[in-house]
């Protein structure tokens, strides 16, 4: 069977551009080696789909070429998508951070894109592998040998397979294993958006807190986030955490202001004030007043002298207000794939064009969303990169 385009993947990227491909009339085919389309799109945001984000620009990207992205995003906005949701009805909510979830939940974002295919006529095939893809140089055509026995080719590929994010759910490398059999450069992958591991001691003390979250104010380098923090049995998880774990250097600590109302030095002028006001008062009965109770004692007994504030010198204020803004602590490493939301680094955006993501030296393959090195923030980030993205190709290819 011979097509216009075939697509690798029916995840975000590659439901959406298959739709736009198919939409001019051109005969589009999209295969995945999972059971059912968008797998990770139904998971996402608790099931109710953090799809796009007001705020999404090329600031809120991580990539070797921190401008690649600019183009496909102010060609497809954030509004772009909504006023496609509009057409079927769909609704949304905008929670912190110009995070917008959809009201009707994952599964009518995975419907509306699967009834996009539809009308646009594409052939959509589930629970099918890649054997073998080969290219004929002479008559430019890729053909395609699939896990069911068929052969299918076209003069368009699009990988859209995602990276190594969640094994789970099905990621592979096959999109780097792609661009390795066209000598396509792909930049070093590591898990991102994910929660951090630590060493026995301070995993312990963690563990001790499992549950309890806190506002804060995660810095590393010159990198920061301020959001909520989450003790887990296997760590500190939460949305500060995932967003810094994606600058994050292995070996080296990260910062935690756990009072981010406050800095090192307004946090040593606050204690003074308490020591005048109310000098009989513990260490751990202030800080409960400014943290969750349980954290309060617990972090008090493990880092700081717990002893009425008339005891303490200036210089024990001191140290304290250091503590509580500057906590450092030592990530052992990540949870790795098995939990990252997303991978970082991927297919070399040097190699693409950032216009239609097109590689530059193998005509008619293209790259598009996650398994680019490309990696968004979170909060609806890398799903506006995946609109973005797959819109940039399908323009490309539906217009030739």
């Amino acid at each position: 069977m011979t097509y216009h385009t075939i697509i690798i993947g029916a995840g975000a990227a590659g439901l959406f551009c298959a739709a736009q491909i198919g939409r001019n009339g051109k005969k589009v085919f999209l295969f995945d080696h999972a059971k059912k389309i968008g797998a990770k799109i139904l998971i996402s945001g608790g099931g109710r789909c953090n799809f796009t984000n007001l705020d999404a620009g090329a600031n809120n990207y991580l990539s070797a070429n921190p401008h690649f992205m600019k183009s496909a995003l102010k060609r497809y906005t954030p509004w772009d998508f909504i006023s496609l949701m509009a057409e079927y009805g769909l609704t949304y909510t905008e929670k912190k951070l110009g995070q917008l979830f959809c009201d009707q939940g994952s599964k009518a974002i995975v419907s509306m894109l699967e009834q996009e295919c539809k009308k646009s006529g594409v052939d959509v095939q589930t629970d099918t592998s890649l054997d073998t893809l080969v290219y004929d140089a002479t008559s430019k055509i890729y053909t395609l040998n699939l896990s069911a026995g068929e052969t299918i080719s076209a003069p368009n590929i699009v990988v859209a397979t995602g990276g190594l994010s969640i094994p789970k759910m099905g990621a592979t490398g096959l999109a780097y294993q792609i661009a390795k059999q066209f000598q396509i450069p792909v930049t070093d992958t590591a898990a991102a958006l994910v929660p951090f591991t630590f060493e026995a001691e301070d995993l312990t003390f963690m563990k001790n807190l499992t549950g309890l979250s806190i506002d804060a104010l995660v810095t590393f380098n010159k990198t920061a986030f301020r959001e909520n923090i989450l003790f887990t049995h296997r760590g500190i998880s939460g949305p500060a955490i995932l967003q810094i774990s994606s600058y994050w250097t292995e070996g080296q600590p990260i910062s935690i202001n756990l009072i981010p109302e406050y800095n090192r030095d307004t946090a040593f002028l606050m204690l003074k004030e308490a020591r005048q006001n109310r000098p009989k008062i513990q260490v751990s009965t202030l800080l409960s007043e400014l943290l969750p109770n349980r954290f309060a004692k617990a972090f008090t007994a493990r880092y700081l002298d717990n002893a009425p504030l008339t005891t303490l010198s200036n210089q024990a204020l001191s140290r304290i207000a250091t503590t509580l803004t500057n906590w450092q602590v030592h990530p052992t490493g990540t949870e790795g794939y098995r939990t990252a939301e997303v991978t970082k680094g991927g297919i070399d955006t040097d190699a693409l064009s950032s216009k239609t993501m097109e590689s530059n030296t193998q005509k008619g393959l293209y790259f598009i969303g996650e398994c680019v090195d490309v990696t968004g923030w979170l909060g609806g980030y890398n799903f506006q990169w995946a609109w973005a993205s797959a819109m940039a190709c399908a323009t490309a290819i539906k217009c030739e």
